[in-house]
């Protein structure tokens, strides 16, 4: 045997090892994390600032909490150029279960990590805002080489769990492109959530909708004119931050999202009847 052919062994014996050390230092890690109880902090964090979850009845909470656990001890949540904490994780992960909740099986098996950046950026993730001409954004899903990655600025993040309700919330905006992704088309159409017959009926809403706003007789963010897959993420926002508030102004369009998101059939989910 030839000495590139010992190097080569000896090379991806030296790897394979790397990568059973890692895996299982990984598993460790993530054993730890689900084995620890809830802090008390955590909780009082999620009743302060995140209505969907205080809105659970108490057998639903200690579900959203496990999946809180969950989520954190799978995906890698980490800042860049800022310093994040435990209440910036939470509201990550909780952005990521609220349009999930009830669908307790999936657990966005495509992200493996979550970028904080301190602020909005652009498409370089230049966050300084020094040319007028570039256009910032405070989320992205990553494509091509950062397929499995979510960014969100923090600032923006921050201000849309400030516990209050409105129509905004960037994490959930940006893990609803992620569930529309699925099917591998960012169309507006989560197909994984939805059955067949109801496209159709999404689809007349969504002209319907998009009719009202271009006349201005809607209060749902223009941002939505983008695409179908900005109109889907921008009332989602609205639908799991002010579900009441969208219920009496847009009962077709609340009902049409309940029936995606399945949350009529989730028996002590957030009131919205």
């Amino acid at each position: 045997m030839g000495l590139m052919n010992v190097l080569l062994i000896v090379a991806l014996v030296v790897g394979l090892i790397a990568i059973v050390r890692y895996l299982l230092v990984k598993k460790k890690r993530f054993t730890e994390s689900m084995e620890r109880s809830f802090p008390e902090t955590w909780r009082s964090f999620l009743l302060d600032h995140v209505a969907f979850y205080e809105q659970l009845g108490p057998k639903d909470r200690l579900v959203f909490e496990h999946r809180v656990q969950l989520f954190l001890a799978e995906k890698r949540v980490e800042g860049i150029d800022t310093d994040i904490d435990d209440t910036v994780r939470l509201m990550v992960a909780s952005s990521a279960i609220i349009p999930v909740f009830a669908f307790p099986g999936y657990t966005y098996p495509h992200v493996h990590e979550v970028l904080i950046y301190p602020n909005s950026f652009d498409s370089s993730f230049q966050t300084q805002r020094y040319d007028g001409h570039r256009e910032y954004i405070s989320g992205m899903v990553g494509n091509r080489f950062m397929n499995g990655t979510v960014a969100l600025s923090k600032a923006d993040l921050v201000r849309d769990f400030d516990g209050t309700p409105h129509r905004t919330n960037v994490g959930v905006h940006e893990f609803v492109h992620l569930l529309d992704k699925e099917d591998g088309a960012v169309d507006g159409i989560p197909e994984m959530l939805m059955k067949h017959a109801y496209v159709g009926p999404w689809l007349h809403e969504i002209k319907e909708e998009v009719a009202r706003i271009e006349r201005g007789k809607s209060d749902i963010n223009p941002y939505s004119l983008k695409s179908n897959a900005e109109f889907l993420a921008v009332v989602s926002e609205y639908f799991f931050e002010d579900p009441e508030k969208m219920r009496k102004k847009h009962p077709e369009l609340y009902a049409q999202l309940s029936e995606i998101f399945n949350t009529a059939k989730t028996p002590s989910s957030p009131s919205r009847t």
